[in-house]
């Protein structure tokens, strides 16, 4: 039976006639949209203990200390820290015993008059799960996708009054009501790809890690970032204005980067381009929807194959991207610098396999000119003879399309090669273009 979904007014008012809930809202940038739905539904002064947007900039900084960027995890962690130690100073000893206290701090930039800016914020609940409590943090990076400041400013009102009601009122709990961020919003207007927890409430229950992984299978993001170190980092970030290396992986495959064939990558691409303003960004993507991917993995074996890739410090981009373009689109919305894709033989030749396009109404011809726009090329690796025999009959890929060389059949230390495999039909022309082209290249090892 599916579960009933609240609206944002029965949310909303569910908090105002919830005596024990009491808080208060600072929001910059898209004007004051989640405490105006506490006012709006009625009862708000059982819910909002101050309301405030401190807009101006220096107004903002003497009241939270000097930020280098406003719209920044820095900045809504400085407004958390403020305005919760203020409520408790304030309100702890008259109400403290009965009341659970929160802070709400959103620091966003909405579109622009020129509609030509980023549109993204930070949202922050610090909240007590119980009355006297230590209390937990939740901090969100939120990507606004509508085309207008008014729309954005409504979907930010919506996510703050969820954010609020998974804290206090989720039944199954914080952690798993995060799938419940989007609740009413609609689909492809907020992306939530950072999703930082803290407290007593969260910290024998989830780790990084985990909490991508439900961001990823509950719909809020096509990517989530980590670091080294496992932690989630905005893609927006991390990748803006930098030329990046990457390797795709899928929970089928060995968890083991090579970080020696990055290093080779790296070194192809400054041979190519040897005026490169900053230093490559070298990630391996885990894919939980890969079309490389065995149908029906599940939840645990994803999670612990993504937990094997952080534990080897290395940038590790969670994504719900089936094909390789798609994974092109998303990152030239952060960077129009150099992308080099590396990867194996067999996995370039599924790239030309029309197979894994019956999703895509353009097919394999306009998947291959996605993948490849601008300055994105792909590095390929050789490999033995049985590897690439085995990966092709592993995703059920017959050989009528495309075959090794025929020294395969004649010479033990064979190896198939971007210039040696060899395709059928019309696939052959396609194969050939992308090699002369110099949008395939082989990744050289000497």
């Amino acid at each position: 039976m599916a579960k009933e979904t609240l609206d944002t007014h029965q949310k909303a008012l569910a908090i105002n006639l919830d005596d024990n809930i009491y808080g208060t809202f600072a929001e910059i940038g898209a004007a004051q949209e989640v405490a105006r739905w506490y006012f709006r539904v009625g009862g708000a002064a059982g819910t909002v203990a101050k309301t405030m947007s401190a807009y101006d900039m220096l107004v903002s900084d003497e009241i939270y200390g000097k930020a280098d960027r406003y719209v920044s995890r820095e900045r809504v962690e400085a407004m958390l820290d403020k305005e919760y130690s203020l409520l408790i100073r304030r309100l702890s000893d008259s109400r403290g015993d009965e009341t659970r206290f929160f802070a709400l701090c959103n620091t966003v930039a909405a579109r622009n008059f020129a509609g030509d800016n980023e549109c993204h914020g930070w949202v922050g609940l610090r909240f007590q799960s119980e009355p006297g409590g230590e209390p937990n943090t939740i901090v969100l990076h939120v990507n606004m996708m509508d085309e207008d400041a008014l729309a954005q400013q409504e979907a930010m009102g919506i996510l703050g009054v969820n954010l609020i009601h998974v804290a206090f009122k989720a039944t199954e709990g914080p952690v798993k009501g995060l799938d419940n961020l989007g609740d009413n919003i609609g689909e492809s207007r907020i992306e939530v790809d950072v999703a930082s927890l803290s407290g007593p409430v969260f910290d024998s229950v989830v780790d990084p890690a985990h909490v991508g992984m439900a961001m990823i299978r509950g719909g809020l993001a096509q990517a989530v970032l980590f670091d080294r170190n496992g932690n989630q980092f905005a893609p927006s970030g991390v990748t803006r204005k930098r030329p990046i290396i990457i390797k795709r992986t899928s929970a089928r495959y060995s968890s083991v980067i090579d970080s020696a064939e990055f290093a080779i990558a790296e070194e192809q691409l400054r041979n190519e381009v040897p005026d490169l303003e900053k230093p490559p960004l070298k990630i391996t993507e885990f894919s939980i929807s890969s079309v490389h991917a065995t149908m029906g993995s599940d939840e645990d074996r994803h999670l612990q194959h993504l937990r094997e890739l952080i534990a080897q410090e290395e940038w590790v981009l969670l994504t719900s991207l089936r094909q390789s373009y798609k994974l092109t689109d998303y990152l030239r919305r952060y960077s129009r610098h150099p992308v080099r894709f590396v990867m194996g033989v067999s996995t370039f030749a599924m790239l030309l396999s029309e197979q894994f396009y019956v999703d895509s109404a353009g097919g394999m011809l306009e998947a291959t000119g996605r993948l490849y726009g601008d300055t994105v090329r792909v590095y390929v690796q050789p490999m033995s003879c049985g590897n690439f025999r085995s990966h092709l009959d592993s995703v059920g890929l017959g050989d009528d399309w495309v075959s090794p060389p025929a020294s395969c059949d004649t010479s033990d230390g064979a190896a198939v090669t971007l210039h040696n495999i060899e395709f059928s039909g019309p696939t052959r022309l396609i194969h050939r273009y992308l090699i002369e082209s110099g949008w395939v290249q082989p990744l050289n090892a000497d």
